[in-house]
């Protein structure tokens, strides 16, 4: 099993390293004995106490209730401000309290562990009338998964009644937003993707990391990801070597429903009368993130009469694209700011002629108004010449390992220096 371990810590006063040094001091005594190592700390060493920081509670009332004085506190205080700010501790979080007992059984705190996070914690020290502070963060394992599923109504309820990551749905979608069309998605429609599943202790699930390869088949059509590192960059490219990145992205947004589409001959909902609706509207909640599909240059930012509040930028190939009814602008766009593709750029809301919070998106080409939904898209660089072999060399693994088993050593594990077998020649540069 692949394993990767965070354990660096910086420690910062009379005490530095006490964290390594308190597992290490008892080493020789205990060497055949398992030890239960704790936020790098022996935890056999010590009674220990959890807890979560209540509301209003601040980090010095909790060292106080432990019999920390006031000028320890302080020390602490102006110790761990380069660290990590006593202020910064939230309610909700765990604590662990070490706690050592003398020869007379009187407890001392030597030690006060704060989980900032799943993974990343902060000790505070107190042993031998020293102050520390140190971080530090959980040791990680990964598995390497292969899972399937069939969409019944949407991507991310399939993701659910598999019981897979729910942050699976957020990566497919960010690697297939210029592909496949997830708010076309229909019954039947399926994927196939291996990827990195990453463990706390071995047991507690944190998400997951690298995407090794996946196949989405929608619409009856397969959409193969394969990573692969061109230009020092790792993106995913289709089984051509295509890129599955294209000129505009899918859909400005993400996690809505088309609620009305691009026509001539649409009934207003407002004033009852039929007149063209050249966009297409998604409903969403008020306040979703609305991002910039392609790159280019603002070139309206304001009230739009019935739109109410509108961008429009205009990027390559004499293409327009408007976003109107927003609630509101991202910090920093303004007429001729350049934004790039996947920017931020403003809020879903329901400002103008509107019965609800929603998006107008609108495309226009050369100036006349074409339906976003279908709108031919340009792929980016595709795999080069030089590096054919290589990324064909990967793809045909990943997609052996997507369409069956494989063994663990003909499996992709990195992508920093592919190696080709001795009997498989690079085609001649150009």
């Amino acid at each position: 099993m692949k394993r990767i371990a965070y354990l660096t810590f910086c420690a910062l006063a009379l005490a530095a390293g006490a964290c390594s040094q308190n597992a290490a001091s008892t080493e020789e005594e205990t060497a055949d004995e398992p030890q239960n190592i704790l936020y790098g700390i022996n935890a056999d060493n010590y009674r220990t106490e959890s807890a979560e920081i209540r509301s209003g509670e601040t980090l010095g009332k909790i060292l106080g209730s432990y019999g920390v004085s006031a000028a320890a506190i302080d020390r602490l205080d102006k110790a761990a401000a380069d660290v990590f700010p006593l202020r910064n501790i939230r309610a909700g979080h765990k604590y662990v309290a070490f706690i050592h007992e003398d020869s007379l059984f009187t407890p001392h705190l030597e030690y006060l562990a704060y989980e900032r996070s799943a993974t990343d914690y902060v000790v505070f020290g107190f042993a031998e009338d020293s102050i520390m502070v140190c971080e530090g963060a959980k040791e990680i394992s990964l598995r390497r998964q292969k899972k399937s599923a069939t969409i019944d109504s949407s991507l991310w309820g399939a993701i659910m009644h598999e019981n897979l990551p729910y942050s699976l749905a957020a990566e497919l979608e960010d690697i297939y937003q210029w592909t496949v069309d997830f708010f076309g998605i229909q019954k039947g429609d399926r994927f196939t993707v291996i990827y990195d599943e990453k463990f706390i202790d071995d047991t507690i699930p944190a998400g997951i990391g690298r995407i090794w390869g996946a196949k989405f088949v929608h619409g009856g059509k397969e959409y193969y990801a394969v990573p692969f590192r061109q230009n020092e960059k790792i993106q995913y490219w289709e089984y051509d070597g295509g890129s599955l990145r294209k000129q505009l992205l899918k859909a400005p947004l993400k996690y809505t429903r088309i609620s009305s589409r691009f026509t001539y001959a649409r009934k207003h909902p407002i004033y009852k009368v039929y007149r063209p609706h050249t966009g297409v509207d998604y409903a969403a909640p008020k306040g979703t993130p609305v991002h910039a599909v392609a790159d280019g240059t603002v070139t309206f930012k304001g009230w739009g009469g019935g739109g109410g509040n509108t961008l429009k930028i205009k990027h390559a190939g004499n293409l327009m694209t408007g976003y109107l009814h927003l609630s509101g602008y991202a910090k920093g766009i303004r007429q001729g700011s350049r934004v790039v593709q996947g920017q931020l750029i403003g809020y879903v809301g329901s400002t103008g002629a509107s019965t609800g919070p929603h998006l107008d998106y609108r495309i226009w080409k050369n100036g006349k108004p074409i339906d976003p939904l279908k709108i031919p898209q340009e792929p980016a660089e595709p795999i080069s010449k030089a590096n054919r072999a290589q990324f064909e060399f990967v793809r045909d693994r990943i997609v052996a390992e997507l369409e069956g088993d494989v063994k663990e050593e003909e499996k992709i594990v990195q992508l920093d220096s592919i190696v080709l077998p001795q009997n498989t020649a690079a085609p001649a540069a150009s």
